[in-house]
């Protein structure tokens, strides 16, 4: 007996249900673009053509299409297309750490600058680890990925610049491009795009801040030992020294990693040893936090006592107490500038493809100056 015989009246069928019912009507595998055509009663070619958007289709063809595409709910094989030329590839941003705040910064530069250009932007973490570096860079090839940035300082060898030169050319093979955000340039006529930024002359600037404020015995607490950034920032840090007539002094230049647990620990190694200073140069700013907390353990005053500089500029370097003297970085315009080089590499002629954006002392209220 029917449900109308009963007395009772089906209710309908919901809309979702009947598409989840159409999706799988043609078994609990995928659609493909056969079924889409199938079910739209035109040939495969006509439906790659109205799936593209840039061949003459009649609109009742193309409604018929889509509504096909719709029931049985058909995903576009995006990697077919980006094989065929048909799709703008991803931007990939790797990097050691995604929650580094100046990191965070070139990231957001990224994505912006590629979404901008109607690109997918992906972020990939490798956690210093080489190997893992080295499986990004090869699934990014594989996916055809537009550009692959690589950001962060890097112990300038001949591994280091082995392995680059590797990525650059395996990634050219396919189209894509290898981009080095704070990394040491590759020697030679390499398919590669560089944006650095000047780590020499901030350090420059902030040191001669100090120097010229009086103090005469900066603590130096810079990058780890052989580190691009750090190397470059120690050479502007002893320019500087030079600049005012002052030879570098051993005990007080402090390696170590860019962390504030580093920061403390070396500021309080360097008080407990006795070392005379009246100022600290952090090589960032999370650095200059773990200075700050080591100084005013000690009943240390900043200004009053010990003058403090960072680099970096981070977005609560200016909230902390005193407001913190630093070295700013255009780390969104490094994002910005790596994705728009990449992406119009073959619209320029004779263009740049070694780009280092400027840095800037910005003056707040953790440096005194000396009577």
């Amino acid at each position: 007996m029917t449900d109308i015989e009963n007395g009772r009246r089906k209710s309908p069928e919901p809309k979702s249900a009947r598409r989840r019912r159409s999706s799988t009507s043609v078994g609990e595998r995928p659609s493909t673009i056969r079924d889409v055509a199938a079910q739209a009663g035109v040939s495969v070619a006509t439906v790659s053509r109205a799936l593209a958007g840039n061949y003459p289709v009649s609109k009742e063809t193309r409604a018929r299409v889509m509504a096909a595409v719709e029931s049985l709910r058909y995903v576009v094989n995006v990697h077919a297309k980006a094989l065929s030329g048909r799709v703008a590839g991803p931007v990939a941003l790797v990097i050691r750490d995604i929650t580094g705040p100046s990191l965070a910064h070139v990231a957001a530069g990224v994505e912006q600058e590629a979404a901008d250009r109607g690109r997918l932007s992906l972020v990939c973490a490798t956690h210093d680890d080489a190997a893992r570096e080295d499986d990004l860079v090869q699934l990014m090839r594989e996916q055809h990925a537009a550009a692959v940035v690589l950001v962060g300082g890097a112990v300038e060898n001949e591994a280091y610049r082995r392995r680059m030169a590797e990525y650059a050319t395996a990634l050219d093979a396919v189209g894509s491009r290898l981009v080095l955000v704070g990394r040491p340039p590759l020697p030679g006529d390499l398919p590669v795009t560089v944006v650095q930024y000047d780590n020499r002359g901030g350090a420059f600037q902030a040191t001669d801040h100090l120097l010229t404020a009086g103090h005469r015995r900066v603590l130096f607490l810079g990058g780890a030992p052989g580190l691009s950034t750090g190397e470059e920032r120690r050479d502007g840090f002893r320019q500087a020294l030079r600049s005012h007539g002052l030879a570098p002094v051993a005990e007080l230049e402090l390696p170590g990693p860019y962390t504030r647990v580093s920061g403390y620990q070396r500021t309080r190694e360097a008080l407990a040893a006795g070392l005379e200073f009246t100022a600290v140069f952090a090589g960032t700013d999370m650095v200059a936090t773990g200075a700050l907390a080591a100084l005013r353990e000690a009943g240390l005053d900043v200004p009053g006592d010990v003058s403090l500089v960072g680099f970096d500029d981070v977005p609560f370097a200016a909230d902390l107490t005193p407001a913190l003297t630093t070295v700013r970085v255009p780390y969104e315009d490094l994002g910005r500038t790596a994705v728009r080089l990449a992406l119009e590499r073959e619209e320029r002629v004779g263009g740049d493809d070694h780009v280092v954006l400027s840095t800037q002392l910005v003056i707040r209220q953790s440096v005194r100056a000396l009577q």
